[in-house]
């Protein structure tokens, strides 16, 4: 892919979730953020998404700092260490905040509650896209155990900007009428991803190519709730790596995990070798520098 030299960005992030432990295509996205800051002049932000809280488990918090020093990829602002997480950066700080946007949707009447679970949802369509069951049972949002919805029904036109050019398409079926506060009172996802990228003045993004589909809930979000500064960023979605079994890596996968590499007294570069190695390069790799030069970004 060739890059515009000329291409600057002020603020992007890693926005890893401690719900298990990191895993070599975390380090693979890490790698990607890194250079592409180093080659715009952003500096990185440490964004730590734990506002799920069946999920998050502070050994996992724990794992996200020491994985990023010993792989000694860089990050410029957010918290240093666990501590400084949990007293000024962590997302249940900014609740207020989520809760002030989720506040503006009921009031436009862009929401509505929805009674079904993962569940029913899978029950009722075989491809696991909601059929919009409760869009128009005008249940009152302050109903006990409901999730509220963003009602999709207007389709939007969404141009997203890449590093390269401007794509335009529509809010893909999947993601019709998806959840921004869940079952347990909790702002979701795509609202708090969307948010917090406001509120820290991200202008670049990087993903993985499986969240597309978030990207563009979120651009869809965006425009409902008026957050200019998102619409208007620079988004890249690079290509996974998969496991022996062709599927993308999890957190479940624990023999992918750098703790696993780690507990077996693996040294970073032999991870980066790894990794190297399952993305089909031959040339030798032993930082995050080399990955990224291999694969001709």
């Amino acid at each position: 892919m060739e890059i515009d030299p000329i291409l600057r960005f002020n603020r992007t992030r890693l926005a890893p979730t401690p719900s298990g432990y990191l895993h070599l295509g975390n380090i693979l996205s890490f790698a990607i953020t890194a250079s592409l800051a180093e080659r715009t002049g952003a500096k990185i932000f440490l964004r730590i998404d734990d506002v799920d809280r069946e999920r998050t488990n502070k050994v996992f918090v724990h794992d996200i700092f020491d994985t990023l020093n010993f792989l000694d990829i860089p990050w410029h602002e957010g918290p240093k260490d666990i501590t400084e997480f949990e007293q000024r950066y962590s997302q249940m700080l900014r609740l207020e905040l989520y809760n002030k946007y989720l506040d503006q949707l009921e009031e436009s009447g862009k929401v509505f509650a929805c009674t079904c679970s993962r569940s029913d949802v899978q029950r009722l369509s075989k491809d696991n896209i909601y059929t919009g069951t409760c869009r128009n049972k005008g249940i009152p949002l302050n109903t006990p155990n409901v999730s509220w919805r963003l009602n999709t029904g207007e389709q939007k036109m969404l141009a997203v900007q890449t590093l390269v050019d401007t794509v335009e398409t529509q809010l893909p079926v999947l993601m019709t009428d998806f959840v921004v506060r869940k079952r347990d009172g909790y702002p979701a996802y795509q609202l708090t991803s969307l948010v917090d990228d406001v509120h820290f003045g991200i202008d670049l993004v990087v993903r993985g190519e499986d969240l597309w589909p978030s990207t563009l809930a979120q651009q869809y979000l965006a425009h409902e709730l008026g957050l200019t500064s998102f619409t208007d960023a620079t988004f890249y979605h690079h290509p996974l790596i998969a496991g022996d079994d062709g599927l993308k890596l999890s957190k479940s996968a624990g023999a992918t995990s750098v703790q696993y590499y780690r507990e077996h007294h693996k040294s970073a570069a032999d991870m980066f070798g790894v990794l190297a190695g399952m993305m089909g390069m031959k040339q030798p790799v032993g930082n995050w520098r080399d990955l990224v030069k291999s694969l001709n970004l």
